[in-house]
């Protein structure tokens, strides 16, 4: 019994540490975004709201709540409030079988760096993230708004078309790991990382990744001078902060899985684990941040010929050529 409450107990903390850690990095992502692209750009960025605009997303936030909510008159007004809440749980919860450290020892309890570890940790990540399409596509239909129904139209048959694909570009490591739990993947790790082992893999899962989460070059749901504003053209307050709240989760979700599956995990000497895992996601982010400051958008049809004729056969090929590997050696 007493047991069962301290595990109780140790959970409650590490969701309510994780998620409150998780929001403070959303919030300051979208200001590190505007920074680097503005640098990248020859501009400045924000500066106005504290010592380089760091409290920006703050005075945004503000700005967000205290904004006026409107409900359009034709719309589905049951969906278009909870619209916005399936897409933002789903990108929340994923982060929950992600190890970002070793085990640590507290007052002579031991301590997992990872809130759960179930042994179908990516079976999870890839259910839970999945449901986070049909926020965007009841936004875009419940709003009663033809753009808006087009984006989301558009972002149904992307992220079906891309997540074909980025399931299979982990077939690979998880063939060689025997694992589907994210703690016995990284522990696989050891001595090499499956970025070494997998890089056609890597490939695969970076591009699909960037489809999946909605941006450039493949931010075609949101398309601005398409669509006015995509799928969540009639949000305003914070149930559009809600899409963009998941928008940035869902990115910082796919850069964790990128450094689990790919980059070791928190493995790495001298620093503390979670500082090596925190610094690999960074820069997976960064590569995001990148991507959106150089490249344009695809048109639709490029996207999902790209999507269906080259990198769903590469990803299949990827696998026939790991087993293959794996059965002569």
């Amino acid at each position: 019994m007493v047991e069962a409450l301290i595990f109780l107990v140790l959970a409650t903390i590490k969701i309510g540490v994780v998620i409150g850690v998780l929001l403070l990095i959303i919030a300051y992502l979208i200001w590190v975004e505007r920074k680097v692209m503005a640098h990248m750009q020859v501009r400045l960025g924000p500066m106005r709201v504290g010592w380089h605009g760091l409290l920006q997303p703050i005075a945004d936030g503000l700005k967000l709540i205290f904004k006026e909510d409107i409900i359009p008159d034709k719309a589905s007004k049951i969906v278009f409030v909870l619209a916005p809440v399936i897409s933002v749980v789903p990108a929340l919860m994923s982060i929950a079988v992600i190890p970002f450290g070793d085990t640590i020892s507290i007052f002579g309890l031991s301590i997992d760096m990872v809130i759960t570890d179930v042994n179908i940790g990516i079976l999870f990540i890839l259910a839970v993230t999945s449901v986070g399409v049909y926020g965007v596509i009841l936004g875009g239909w419940s709003s009663n708004n033809k753009y808006s129904l087009l984006g989301a139209l558009r972002s149904s048959a992307q992220m079906i078309s891309y997540e074909l694909s980025l399931g299979l570009s982990l077939i690979g490591v998880i063939m060689i790991s025997q694992s589907l739990s994210l703690v016995d993947i990284v522990d696989s790790q050891a001595k090499y990382w499956f970025v070494i082992l997998q890089p056609l893999g890597f490939l695969i899962y970076a591009i699909s990744a960037i489809a999946e989460t909605n941006r450039c070059p493949f931010d075609l749901p949101e398309a601005e001078t398409e669509l006015v504003a995509g799928f969540h053209t009639e949000y305003s307050s914070m149930k559009f902060a809600l899409f963009f709240m998941a928008e940035y989760a869902n990115i910082i979700t796919v850069s964790a899985i990128a450094v689990t599956f790919f980059f070791g995990g928190w493995r790495g000497p001298y620093l503390p684990p979670v500082v090596w895992f925190l610094i690999k996601m960074a820069l997976c982010i960064f590569f995001f941040i990148w991507l959106r400051s150089t490249y344009p958008r695809f048109r639709y049809d490029q996207l999902m010929k790209f999507g269906w004729k080259i990198l769903l056969p590469v990803a299949l090929v990827n696998i026939l050529i790991t087993g293959l590997v794996i059965i002569l050696l």
